[in-house]
C-alpha cells in the first residue's frame, strides 16, 4: 500500500525474537541462572540499542505513515497476516517499553537478594516474555495479531504478579486474569466480525480493516472498545487495577501500569477510531462524559487510600480519564496531547511506583501511616518521589506539563464544558501527591536507621528524572513524531472538529 513503507532490514521482527529468546536461554540455561539480573538487563539493554538503531531508519518527516513494515502469511483464509510496523506513535510507544525494561530488571536486584537462582531467572525470563509481547502489540498492523497478542500479554504478568508478589497477590492477579479474559472475550466478537467479511482478502489489516467493519461498525467499535476500556482502565471497569499494582512487585506495577494498560488507549487510537469512524463520533460525547468521571473518580479515591501502591494506581485511573478525553474530544491538538501523555505518564508514574519499591523495602510496607520525617533519614527518596509526583500533576518544566495543557486546550476549542470540568482536578491532583509526601517525608526525624538509596538505584532514579526533564524541557521531538498520527485519527474519526 502507497501508506506503508517497507522495512529494509526485519527490526520489529528481531527485537521481539530478542527478547524471547532471552527468556528461553533463561529458562533452558542453567548456568545463566546465577546471573539472571546481569543477564536481564545487557540483553534488555541490547535491545534498546537495536530500538535506536530501527528508530535511525525511520523517516520522521513521513511519521503519519507505516514505516519498518514486515508481513508474512499466516492464516490467509481469514486474511491474517504476522505484520508488523510503526508510525510514530506506534514508535514511541515501543520505544517506552524498551526503556523501562531495563530500568525495572536494575531496580529489581535489590528485591531478590537472598532468592534463589530459579526463581530471580523466572522473574527476569517473564519480564522479558513481557518485552517481547509488548513491542509486539505495539508494531502488529493485522487485527486478528493485535487480538492473539492482546490474550498472550495476560500469561507473563499473571505470573509477575501471582508468583513474585506479596501477600494476597494470586488473589490480584487472578482478578487481573477474569477481567483481561473479559475484555478479550469480547473483543473476540468485533475481530469475528471483521474476519467474516474479509475472507480471503487482507481485510485485517489496520489500513484496511474499516472496509471489512462495513455494517457491522457500531458492534466492531462496541466491542473492541469494551476490552480497550478495561484494559486502559476506565471507571466502572477499573477495579482490578489498585488489587494488582498494590501487591504486585513494584517493577511488574510500573511494567504494568506505565506501559501494558496503554494498550488500552493506544487500541482506542489505533482500532476503534479508524475503524469504526461513525461509531466512534456517535459515542463521543457518552464516552467523554466516563473519561471525566474516571478523572474524578480517580482523584478522590487516590486521595482516601492510605497504601501508596494503590494510591498510584488510582491516580492512574485520573490520568487515563485525561488521555480519552484527548483522544474522543475530536481535536487534534488534545488527541496529540493525548498520545504525548502516554509516554510521560509511563516515565513519570514508573519512577513513582519504582521509588515507592525503594521506600518499601526499607521501610517494610507503603502504607502512609508507617512513615514520618523519612526526608532526614532518606533524602534522595524524598526528592526522586516528590519530583515524579510533580512531573504526574503536570508542573512546567516536567514530562506531564506539555500533554495535559494540549488535551485541555484542544479539548475546550470543540467541548468547553469538559474541559473546565475536567480542568478542576488539577486542584485535586496537588492534594494526592502533596498531602502523602508531607505524611511520609516531613516532621521530626524517626528512630529508624536505613540506607538511602545506593548507587544502582540511584543510576534508574536518575535516569527517570532526567528523562521527566527532558520531555518537560524539550517536548518537541515527541510531539512532532506523533501529531501526523494525531491529526489522521482525529480527522478520521470525528468530521468538521478543530484541528
Amino acid at each position: 500500500m502507497h501508506n506503508v513503507i517497507e522495512a529494509a532490514f526485519p527490526w520489529l521482527t528481531v527485537l521481539i525474537v530478542v527478547a524471547l529468546l532471552g527468556a528461553l536461554l533463561l529458562w533452558l540455561v542453567k548456568p545463566l541462572r546465577e546471573h539472571a539480573i546481569v543477564f536481564g538487563v545487557g540483553l534488555s539493554g541490547l535491545i534498546l540499542a537495536l530500538f535506536v538503531g530501527a528508530a535511525a531508519g525511520f523517516d520522521f518527516d513521513a511519521a503519519g505513515r507505516v514505516q519498518l513494515a514486515e508481513d508474512y502469511s499466516w492464516i490467509p483464509q481469514i486474511g491474517a497476516s504476522v505484520a508488523w510496523g510503526v508510525n510514530g506513535m506506534g514508535l514511541v510507544m515501543v520505544g517506552l517499553a524498551v526503556f523501562l525494561v531495563p530500568l525495572v530488571l536494575l531496580a529489581a536486584a535489590g528485591d531478590f537478594r537472598g532468592e534463589t537462582p530459579n526463581r530471580v531467572a523466572g522473574y527476569v525470563g517473564w519480564v522479558l516474555a513481557l518485552e517481547a509481547v509488548m513491542i509486539g502489540i505495539f508494531a502488529a498492523r493485522d487485527v486478528f495479531l493485535f487480538y492473539v497478542l492482546f490474550e498472550l500479554m495476560i500469561l507473563p504478568m499473571y505470573f509477575l504478579i501471582g508468583r513474585y508478589g506479596g501477600e494476597g497477590a494470586s488473589r490480584a492477579a487472578i482478578k487481573f486474569v477474569l477481567y483481561s479474559l473479559f475484555g478479550g472475550l469480547v473483543m473476540l466478537v468485533g475481530v469475528v466480525a471483521l474476519a467474516a467479511r474479509a475472507e480471503g482478502s487482507k481485510g485485517l489489516l489496520f489500513e484496511s480493516a474499516a472496509q471489512a467493519a462495513g455494517g457491522n461498525g457500531m458492534l466492531v467499535f462496541l466491542t473492541f472498545f469494551a476490552a480497550f476500556a478495561i484494559k486502559a482502565p476506565m471507571f466502572p471497569v477499573h477495579t482490578w487495577l489498585p488489587d494488582a499494582a498494590e501487591k504486585a512487585p513494584a517493577g511488574t506495577s510500573t511494567l504494568l501500569v506505565g506501559v501494558l494498560d496503554k494498550v488500552g488507549t493506544y487500541g482506542m487510537i489505533a482500532l476503534c477510531l479508524p475503524i469504526a469512524p461513525d461509531a466512534a463520533k456517535s459515542a463521543a460525547v457518552p464516552v467523554m462524559v466516563f473519561a471525566v468521571i474516571s478523572i474524578f473518580w480517580g482523584a478522590f479515591m487516590a486521595i482516601a487510600s492510605n497504601d501508596l501502591m494503590r494510591l498510584i494506581a488510582y491516580t492512574s485511573v485520573s490520568h487515563f480519564g485525561f488521555i480519552v478525553l484527548g483522544v474522543f474530544s475530536g481535536s487534534s491538538t488534545a488527541m496529540t496531547g493525548a498520545i504525548v501523555y502516554m509516554v510521560a505518564h509511563g516515565v513519570a508514574t514508573g519512577a513513582l511506583f519504582l521509588t515507592v519499591g525503594f521506600l518499601r523495602r526499607r521501610g517494610g510496607d507503603a502504607l502512609i501511616t508507617t512513615y514520618g520525617g523519612w526526608q532526614r533519614v532518606t533524602p534522595v527518596i524524598a526528592g526522586v518521589f516528590l519530583v515524579s509526583g510533580l512531573a504526574t500533576i503536570a508542573l512546567p518544566g516536567l514530562s506531564g506539563f506539555v500533554p495535559e495543557y494540549l488535551v485541555l486546550m484542544g479539548t475546550f476549542k470543540v467541548h468547553r464544558a469538559f474541559a473546565l470540568v475536567a480542568v478542576l482536578a488539577v486542584i485535586l491532583a496537588a492534594v494526592y501527591i502533596l498531602l502523602p509526601y508531607q505524611r511520609i517525608f516531613t516532621g521530626p526525624k524517626p528512630d529508624v536507621a536505613v540506607p538511602d538509596l545506593d548507587a544502582r538505584e540511584k543510576t534508574v532514579a536518575g535516569i527517570l528524572v532526567a528523562a521527566m526533564l527532558a520531555l518537560g524541557f524539550f517536548p518537541s521531538p515527541l510531539v512532532d513524531a506523533v501529531r501526523p498520527a494525531a491529526v489522521q485519527s482525529s480527522t478520521v474519526a470525528i468530521e468538521g472538529s478543530a484541528k
